[in-house]
């Protein structure tokens, strides 16, 4: 069982931090620092209320003076090699978040920040300054897109994502996007791959919420470069996967009628909870064709209601009359992210985003 990711923000990486701080001020106290962040309820808090508990912790025992307390942050991040693990560090950028909102403040804090988000991501603290103040926190994120440092590059896009994993929803660019499209625009072909994935991510949440505008955005920009080709198909990812017919025209996949299926059959009509659900297939192109081959599950809750996941299996391009077959597994084994649950399951197979065939299994309980 892997390490949870709270794990790493521990006695050992606070000590570390602590140490560092004092070696900047003497003054500060570093097992009362440690002593204080890790008191109860520390073993029951998630990640992200972990984080939140140390940056107050810091708050207590750095100097009241913000402006001080940041410089001296800054210059512990400063003195991170931009190898660390950085996720035992978001305390810094949080504190940043918490402490340093107010207008006088503005500036140190983005200083602070583009310091801190090499070793230790800013994405999650800037969300609270562009709720506070979009059009200024924009205008930051505008200039940030033309940082020697990627990180910071990414900073500019990765901040701004309506729907950012752990962060707060930004409802605001949900409901109009232009200002991170802009963002984006200025960064559609950034040499980072670090940035470019960040950008790609970006508009994907938007596709969510409007899909047509980031059709739009996808037509002007591909075929512009291979960075940003890239960063448009990742960036349509959630369209081709729901079959949206113009998505799939744009990367030349809209041919559902060149392909056959047969021989779609699963090695057994059920399996237990933990085990892999084996099948196999047999395409054969009529005439010369680019195919992107995907099948999806839908899944058993435990309300009893289905959900789908869609998994991509192959994208590539069939001569006439050429037969291939597959052979797949899909693991039914519980993760951190998905609990199974027994029932009847069912399998699609998706061909350029129609689904040919559906075959149902049963998924019954682990034996004991």
């Amino acid at each position: 069982m892997p390490e949870l990711m709270k794990n790493k923000i521990n006695e050992q990486s606070l000590y570390e931090l602590a140490t560092r701080i004092n070696q900047i001020d003497p003054s500060f106290a570093v097992r009362a620092f440690v002593s204080d962040g890790l008191r109860e309820p520390w073993e029951t808090l998630p990640l992200k209320a972990r984080i939140r508990k140390i940056a107050l912790t810091l708050g207590q025992s750095l100097p009241q003076d913000y402006r001080r307390a940041v410089s001296i942050l800054s210059q512990v991040a400063a003195g991170y090699p931009p190898t660390v693990n950085g996720l035992s560090l978001l305390c810094l950028p949080d504190f940043v978040e918490v402490f340093g909102q107010k207008e006088a403040d503005w500036d140190i804090s983005m200083a602070a920040l583009e310091q801190m988000t090499p070793i230790a991501t800013g994405e999650f603290a800037v969300r609270a300054f562009i709720l506070n103040d979009e059009p200024r926190m924009m205008r930051q994120m505008e200039r940030w897109t033309q940082h020697p440092s990627e990180h910071v590059r990414r900073l500019a896009s990765e901040g701004c994502r309506p729907l950012l994993p752990w962060g707060q929803v930004l409802n605001c660019f949900r409901q109009d996007p232009l200002p991170v499209l802009k963002i984006l625009e200025l960064l559609k072909a950034d040499p980072a791959p670090y940035v470019q994935k960040s950008v790609a991510n970006n508009l994907n949440d938007l596709s969510k919420t409007h899909p047509e505008l980031v059709l739009q955005t996808a037509y002007r920009w591909y075929g512009e470069n291979e960075i940003t080709n890239w960063i448009v198909k990742y960036g349509c990812r959630t369209l081709l996967k729901t079959g949206n017919a113009q998505a799939l025209a744009l990367f030349g996949l809209a041919d559902q009628e060149s392909v056959k299926v047969a021989d779609f059959r699963l090695s057994s009509a059920s399996i237990q909870l933990g085990e892999d659900l084996n099948f196999s297939f047999q395409i054969e192109a009529h005439k010369a064709v680019k195919v992107r081959l995907e099948y999806a599950i839908d899944y058993v809750r435990a309300s009893g209601k289905r959900s789908r996941k869609i998994f991509k299996i192959s994208e590539l391009t069939i001569k006439e009359k050429e037969k291939r077959t597959y052979a797949r597994k899909h693991s039914f084994a519980d993760t951190s992210v998905r609990k199974h649950v027994p029932g009847r399951h069912s399998i699609t197979l998706i061909v350029n985003g129609a689904k040919l065939k559906t075959l149902d299994f049963e998924v019954m309980a682990a034996v004991m």
